[in-house]
């Protein structure tokens, strides 16, 4: 199968959605399957795709009329388009169902999402909406190089600090002040849309490192014992990783998503950003051997897996 990935990328978007991509055409390469991604004009996001030499198409999302999707399908030769926009419009996804391909949805609350065959829902909780629709963590795409890096923490020493590729709203120089008034001190790792950095080095304490677009997240979590996420895909893989988390949510639709995370005992949720809960970081109170072991419990790697084999049996019974 040729599958197209279609996400959206920025500054303003965040790039969540941009990785979990990567982690998806990862997936499919060792499947033996072809795939593309299709985003929006995001240089940040374009320079690491021509860089691990991912094929990819620019589409201008808000050319709702041109029906460009045809012309994509058409050109190559795409048997499944999965969504990964978290917002998709109902002319896209019409423009893609009128070309009778499978047309696959990841957590999209979009008024397009009623017209997909199938929709994985592992992080949306509210007005799910598909032909087929699977719901739960058993369908969360983490990244599979975790496998290499998960160990059980003991002790509770290092903490990094990590609030996405972009961090539009500047969350990061909030948790290092919160962090400081508990007396501890944080690494902290930026992506590749961060625009914060000067109020970022004037806060930073003396001897703590600052790591810009790390080559590998997870490998960085193994050296860490407690990390200060967002309230989405990070925090998943983190504690797959076994490392216990600290949530801010950066955006509203990410509250129910840590609330989520958190009943599984590996992470704590202190708040949406504008209104972070600060005794939430009484780190020397937390119980890092307990929620380290709770998260390796819970979480696991085979997500994607169970997305493709949905897929497959799909396309078969379609045939």
């Amino acid at each position: 199968m040729k599958f197209a990935v279609c996400i959206e990328s920025s500054h303003q978007r965040g790039m969540g959605h941009f990785y979990r991509a990567l982690n998806i055409v990862e997936y499919l390469k060792q499947a033996g399957e072809e795939s593309l991604i299709i985003i929006n004009q995001d240089k940040a996001s374009l320079q690491i795709l021509d860089k691990r030499k991912i094929p990819y198409v620019v589409a201008d999302y808000s050319d709702v009329a041109g029906n460009w999707e045809k012309t994509v399908i058409e050109k190559y030769h795409i048997e499944v388009w999965l969504l990964d926009k978290f917002q998709t419009g109902c002319e896209l996804a019409e423009h893609v169902k009128n070309e009778n391909i499978i047309l696959a949805a990841i957590d999209d609350c979009g008024d397009g999402a009623q017209f997909v065959d199938l929709h994985f829902c592992s992080m949306l909780f509210h007005n799910l909406r598909g032909k087929h629709i699977y719901t739960g963590k058993d369908y969360l795409i983490l990244n599979r190089e975790i496998k290499k890096f998960r160990r059980k923490r003991s002790k509770l020493e290092k903490v990094l600090i990590t609030l996405g590729g972009s961090d539009t709203y500047g969350v990061t120089i909030k948790a290092i002040r919160i962090l400081k008034k508990s007396g501890w001190r944080a690494d902290v790792a930026i992506g590749p849309n961060f625009r914060h950095r000067e109020p970022l080095f004037r806060e930073m304490s003396r001897g703590c490192m600052v790591y810009q677009s790390a080559p590998s997240l997870i490998e960085l979590f193994y050296q860490y014992d407690l990390a200060v996420t967002g309230g989405g895909v990070t925090c998943f893989e983190a504690n797959a990783s076994g490392l216990p988390c600290i949530m801010i949510a950066n955006e509203l639709h990410e509250i129910d998503t840590a609330k989520y995370i958190e009943t599984f005992g590996g992470a704590l949720f202190a708040g949406y950003y504008q209104n972070i809960n600060e005794s939430m970081f009484d780190i020397d109170k937390l119980q890092a051997e307990k929620m380290s072991a709770a998260a390796l419990r819970e979480f696991h790697l085979d997500g994607m897996a169970n997305i493709y084999r949905i897929i497959k049996r799909y396309r078969e019974k379609d045939k």
